[in-house]
């Protein structure tokens, strides 16, 4: 027997069938055997035989999701399938079921070598199936895509690869992974990125560079993946799990996370895939037409782009289908709802399900409902809090700086507010042995970042005015000029006056390379306020997963990390940063921190300012749960990523740094990145426990101050209003950056006066790192 019912899914779109599919069965058979695919490498027993080929029937997907491709194009899109599903089997037979991760590291290796992106560039010759047939299909497709695809298919192609290895160090350890590492990895390993690229390649549609890396195609393609390998997980539950002893299967992990039975956790993936696909259509309708108009796309471009969206859609349907009819899954009772035959999906009876009906429950939230005070779990943090002792001065300082711009004119903050709020002490828990000057500029980053955060609901959310916010948002672009020296506005408003005065303070002291990497950093995090501000405006509670990955912008998470890594640039190499290892350490704690915020806000953004995107709220709408249920599922999840984030480290960091070939040197400066990762993450704990931003009693007499005249300071002469010149802000020297590892680049007499390796020290979290190095022969 099966071990659970398949759930009913949402199909929003129609099965269409290519009618080239039996033309392209019959040629991907012949290349399978010219590939060797269907012949025993090496001489040993082949990974299939041409039944099960036969019965697998790729050109059936392949023709369901491609439904408009010409008949060549068709038998390349397949002869791919082909390729991948025998890698997938290959990798299986020779590395996962003997546990050989040094063999399989040397296998994935030499697979890159077949996909130069250059022209010309030479291809080593093949020794088995899955190199000859990579080798051919590379040849046979990047002639037609221009290199902006090249790069990107290249990079799915290494991911998909690549990440076969976490699922088999997961075995090997035996570990179950935690649900958002799960989505995370699921979509690098599963191959539908991959897929997006081939979709390009199938429909003739290839994305504008301008636009193939934004956020809403990057959505577009992340949900069309999610949902893919949901889908495919709930399909593959049977073999994967109870043949191959796979533990990267989600119906696995809700069951071992959430305690679910196997039929629950098989409905709870369903309800995710669902969302996954809301989400999709959310972000085409709402995002997508806005983008184009700010990209300026031409019409080539749009039809291009209008493609894609197509091409993605087809494919997520015409999987489906596959799924149903192919051996290689479990899909008994599958068919009970279709009237049979091929390409009948649309005559389905509709039902709430199949319609799509679950997304309105996202639209039904009641803003301003009086929920009072969260009962706070027992966060677990095993690190220990150190606090700079210039955290007095730098407060002071702090309190000047505020009011000096102007961040308490408008009527949104106080200087009693500014006070007791008091991000000095977030910043000398994140800083524990910088400068009394580099400290108050920390402190001055996190003040201007909050009152952004503040003052976009605050202006443009009552009006819904999406285009004020996202104008404001390129407008203090201005203020951070990509070039040291560059020129910028007038400031005009404390917003700009305040980007305009930390920017001519920390630019300064950082290369090319890092000032263009800070202001990305900085950008991303602006464009994702304007995001929450869409939710608001739409009174839509967000995906759970799409909420996760905006949240480590919205709360400042990857720009000041981004610092860390800058920190650190002279010591450690780009590719170490740019791996997945990495980026799953900084995304672990990361979560872990913004859920810490969202659980101490809840009161302050459910109650008071009818907010939401918060985890709590997320968590109480996509589980139907009560808060104090949704606030430990949110904890849980929090210790889960700390624990990710330990297992990281202790696991999977030692490899990834042999393989790097990390010096003394290097090791000993990534142990202190990853010090300053820890300090931020209790630093922020220790600050949210004393600040005076979320407690009941700061912010009930807040409702009696309605702003008056809010935003309107850009109607003032420059410096109206504002305290004299002498403020203690010319008294901080130039360079240095706030945050997670931020303290990375200053320039002046004292890095003069360190030894030559030490021209780039650490400001931010922590400076042991530049003890340790200095000590470094």
């Amino acid at each position: 027997m099966q071990p659970f019912q398949l759930p009913e899914f949402y199909l929003p779109y129609p099965a269409r069938l290519n009618p080239h599919v039996d033309a392209t069965r019959e040629h991907s058979r012949q290349w399978s055997y010219d590939m060797g695919i269907l012949s025993a490498p090496g001489g040993g027993p082949p990974i299939w035989t041409e039944e099960e080929y036969d019965a697998h029937d790729y050109a059936l997907l392949s023709a369901y999701t491609h439904p408009d491709s010409p008949g060549p194009v068709l038998d390349t899109v397949n002869d791919w399938y082909v390729w991948v599903f025998y890698f997938d089997d290959h990798f299986l037979e020779l590395f996962k079921r003997t546990r050989d991760i040094e063999g399989a590291q040397a296998y994935l290796d030499r697979l890159a070598l077949f996909m130069p992106v250059e022209d010309g560039a030479e291809i080593p010759e093949p020794t088995n199936p899955v190199e000859a047939g990579l080798r051919d299909l590379w040849e046979r497709t990047v002639p037609a895509m221009g290199r902006g695809w090249r790069e990107r298919f290249a990079d799915a192609t290494r991911a998909l690869l690549d990440e076969s290895l976490w699922e088999l160090a997961n075995i090997d350890a035996g570990r179950v992974a935690n649900p958002i590492e799960y989505i995370e990895m699921r979509r690098r390993v599963g191959g539908a990125p991959w897929s997006a690229g081939i979709i390009e390649y199938a429909t003739g549609s290839e994305l504008p560079d301008s636009a193939a890396r934004s956020r809403p195609l990057r959505v577009l393609t992340d949900t069309f993946a999610d949902a893919v390998h949901l889908r495919n997980d709930l399909f593959s539950y049977e073999r994967e799990v109870a043949d191959e002893g796979e533990l990267s299967n989600a119906v696995l992990v809700f069951e071992k996370y959430f305690g679910l039975s196997t039929q629950a956790a098989a409905e709870a993936t369903n309800d995710l895939l669902s969302s996954r696909l809301y989400q999709f259509d959310n972000t085409a309708v709402i995002e997508v037409p806005p983008l184009m108009e700010r990209l300026g796309l031409d019409p080539a471009e749009r039809l291009a782009v209008a493609g894609y969206v197509k091409g993605l859609q087809d494919w997520q349907t015409g999987g489906h289908e596959w799924h149903m009819r192919s051996s290689r899954y479990m899909n008994k009772g599958a068919l009970h709802s279709s009237p049979g035959g091929l390409g009948t999906a649309g005559a389905r009876p509709p039902s709430p399900a199949n319609l799509g009906y679950g997304r309105f429950k996202s639209f039904t939230h009641v803003p301003f409902e009086r929920v009072g005070p969260t009962t706070l779990p027992d966060f677990h943090m095993p690190y220990p809090l150190r606090i700079n002792r210039h955290y007095a001065q730098a407060r002071r300082w702090h309190d000047a700086w505020g009011a000096a711009q102007g961040l308490t004119s408008e009527g949104l903050w106080t200087g009693d507010k500014l006070h007791g709020f008091d991000f000095t002490l977030c910043a000398a828990g994140i800083s524990p042995e910088s400068t009394l000057e580099e400290l108050e500029l920390s402190a001055n980053w996190l003040t201007w970042g909050t009152y952004l955060d503040d003052y976009l609901p605050k202006v443009f959310g009552p009006s819904r005015n999406l285009a004020g916010a996202r104008a404001l948002a390129d407008r203090l672009g201005a203020f951070m000029p990509a070039g040291t020296g560059a020129p910028a506005p007038e400031p005009l408003t404390p917003l700009e006056r305040g980007l305009d005065d930390l920017w001519r303070r920390t630019a300064p002291g950082l290369t090319d390379r890092g000032l263009a990497s800070f202001r990305a950093a900085v950008t991303a995090m602006m464009d994702a306020m304007v995001w929450e501000l869409s939710c608001v405006a739409q009174n839509r509670i967000p995906d759970p997963v799409d909420y996760v990955e905006m949240r480590r912008f919205t709360f400042g998470s990857d720009m000041t990390m981004a610092l860390g890594r800058l920190s650190w640039g002279d010591f450690l190499p780009e590719e170490l940063f740019a791996s997945r290892t990495i980026r799953q350490i900084e995304h672990a704690i990361s979560d872990w921190a913004t859920f810490l915020n969202d659980i101490f806000s809840y009161q302050k953004e459910i109650e008071f300012e009818g907010e939401v995107n918060n985890i709590v709220l997320v968590i109480q709408n996509f589980l139907d749960v009560t808060r104090t249920e949704a606030v430990r599922i949110a904890d849980g999840l929090m210790r889960s990523r700390l624990d990710q984030f330990e297992h990281l480290i202790a696991t999977e960091l030692p490899v990834l740094a042999d393989r790097l070939g990390l010096d003394d040197r290097a090791r000993a400066a990534l142990a202190s990145y990853l010090d300053e990762l820890r300090d931020w993450a209790v630093a922020i704990l220790h600050w949210h426990r004393e600040t005076h931003r979320y407690r009941e009693e700061d912010l009930r007499p807040a409702l009696a101050l309605r702003p008056r005249g809010l935003g309107t300071s850009a109607l003032r002469p420059p410096g109206a209003g504002l305290p004299s010149a002498g403020v203690p802000v010319a008294r901080v020297p130039a360079a240095g950056v706030p945050g997670a590892g931020s303290a990375a680049a200053r320039a002046g007499a004292a890095a003069e006066a360190r030894p030559a390796v030490l021209r780039l020290r650490p400001l931010g979290l922590g400076t042991s790192a530049a003890d340790l190095l200095e000590k470094t022969p």
